[in-house]
């Protein structure tokens, strides 16, 4: 599939020991020419962990993206599917506290129905 001029919402959740190899593959699809929307989580925003400082992977994503903002709230998240901002979304790394949420996600109450 051709990357190029597709938006891809590309979202880093918790599991800090992948982030730097999460780092090489958002580079791989940058040089697809796609266009990132970089979405963090608030823990992968703000914590510093034995595997990186937060700042340091935010500031790689900033560069790598070439976006001075990373939506790393829920109030910056929500708007995402309402209002069609990606094509496609990759969670990367995607926890086990990710894939649970995801899971049990209502699609009753999804942005199809004005929700």
């Amino acid at each position: 599939m051709k990357l190029e001029g597709k938006k891809i919402g590309f979202a880093m959740t918790g599991s800090f020991c992948t982030f730097k190899s999460v780092i090489e593959e958002l580079k791989k699809i940058k040089l697809e020419k796609a266009d990132i929307l970089p979405i963090m989580s608030y823990n992968s925003y703000n914590l510093d962990t034995k595997f990186g400082k937060a700042q340091d992977y935010i500031d790689d994503v900033k560069k790598i993206t070439e976006k001075d903002e990373i939506i790393h709230t829920i109030q910056g998240a929500e708007p995402i599917g309402p209002k069609g901002l990606t094509d496609v979304m990759v969670i990367a790394p995607c926890s086990g506290n990710t894939i649970a949420k995801l899971a049990n996600r209502d699609y009753r109450y999804s942005s199809t129905n004005g929700c």
